[in-house]
């Protein structure tokens, strides 16, 4: 199966401000930490779409999975915040049914263009 979309979420474009604070709290040695985890947290978490299925894996030694049909999602849902829009990033939501998404991620990079693709391949 071909992937069409493969993205990790953005580490400074998500959060420029604390990516700054835990940069500056690197003397103190704390800093190193937050961004250890922050980039570990972020390598963690894929969203792939493979083939018609949309895929978020979660996690590093444990994994969590989530597969959905693409014809099945209902509703694609994008926020951006003003600095999120400033760096090309956002949250992104997907949902089949009822009122709780069943995929969220934040600090895509270019959440529209997973949006154009969900959109595109359910006209097809």
């Amino acid at each position: 199966m071909e992937t069409k979309y493969s993205e990790n979420p953005a580490m400074f474009k998500n959060n420029p401000l604390g990516f700054i604070i835990a940069i500056l709290l690197i003397p103190v040695a704390i800093g190193i930490v937050i961004l250890l985890v922050w980039f570990l947290k972020c390598k963690a978490t894929k969203l792939e779409i493979v083939g018609n299925d949309l895929i978020l894996e979660e996690g590093l030694l444990s994994k969590n999975r989530t597969e959905l049909n693409i014809p099945s999602v209902r509703t694609v849902n994008v926020y951006q915040s003003f600095f999120n829009r400033i760096f090309g990033v956002g949250k992104i939501s997907i949902y089949t049914a009822g009122d709780k998404p069943e995929i969220e991620v934040a600090g895509l990079p270019d959440p529209h263009e997973l949006r154009e693709l969900v959109k595109k391949i359910q006209d097809e």
